[in-house]
């Protein structure tokens, strides 16, 4: 009896031994299952803000950044929760889509600068770069705004009254204000002032030294440059036909810019 209680009582152990162990192992099992089941939601999340950010970026070069988010949610084939569950509300995405366009720009005249070596092709590149990009349709309208007006030196204002980098001009030139066909949704401080600033100063020293050496006209200002950005980026509903007019509105406007001997 005694033989059998110890055969009993062994036998109970490992079997609780087992059970314990099967319990680890199926814990284990568990959360290596929720590890690999995890994995590929935070893959689509990824994937689901890369398309929310490439269509905000689409519709709202299109349509200007009054666009509304379910535009947004239907060009990026996603309910319009996932997107206010990435973006809180609209101005989040706006602010993500001005700043990543005006840090693109400030890189693409950074290139130009380094790449370049004579001031008017350094300029021209610039400029073709940033509107076959399309970047002119996604500038922040308070960098449009640049105040270059000689009473408004002192004060650093833009036209919206943000604080922008001075600029040279000859006198008279007066203010450049650009007024949107559509309603822009961002406010004075959709963009950082350090973003903004930047991107003046890089485009700055551009026009400086197409002016310095002669092949850029005196009176033209950062202003104008980010104006030609701007202007000649047309919005037309078949690419071709919007690739070839910027294209060539913008080979007018370099003419344009460009100095002519006496």
């Amino acid at each position: 009896m005694h033989i059998q209680d110890t055969h009993w009582s062994t036998a109970s152990a490992v079997a609780s031994g087992g059970g314990a162990m099967g319990t680890a192992a199926g814990a284990g099992r568990g959360e290596e299952s929720r590890a690999v089941r995890t994995t590929p939601l935070r893959v689509d999340a990824q994937r689901n803000l890369e398309h929310v950010l490439r269509a905000a970026r689409e519709v709202f070069g299109e349509l200007g950044y009054g666009a509304p988010m379910e535009d947004v949610a239907r060009r990026a084939r996603v309910g319009v929760g996932t997107v206010y569950r990435r973006f809180p509300s609209k101005d989040v995405l706006v602010r993500r889509i001005a700043e990543e366009e005006t840090s693109r720009l400030t890189d693409q005249a950074r290139a130009a600068l380094g790449q370049e070596d004579e001031p008017w092709s350094a300029l021209s590149r610039f400029l073709r770069t940033s509107v076959a990009s399309g970047a002119g349709r996604l500038l922040p309208p308070q960098v449009l705004r640049v105040s270059v007006a000689e009473e408004r030196a002192d004060e650093g204002a833009g036209a919206d009254g943000a604080r922008v980098p001075q600029q040279r001009t000859e006198p008279g030139a007066g203010e450049l204000r650009l007024v949107p066909d559509q309603p822009v949704a961002p406010a004075p401080e959709a963009v950082d002032d350090t973003g903004a600033a930047e991107l003046l100063e890089v485009v700055g020293r551009l026009v400086e030294r197409a002016r310095a050496a002669g092949e850029l006209r005196a009176d033209v200002s950062v202003s104008d440059v980010l104006l030609v950005i701007a202007t000649a980026a047309p919005a037309l509903p078949d690419a071709a036909q919007q690739a070839a007019a910027s294209s060539r509105l913008l080979d007018i406007l370099l003419e344009g810019l460009r100095s002519r001997p006496a």
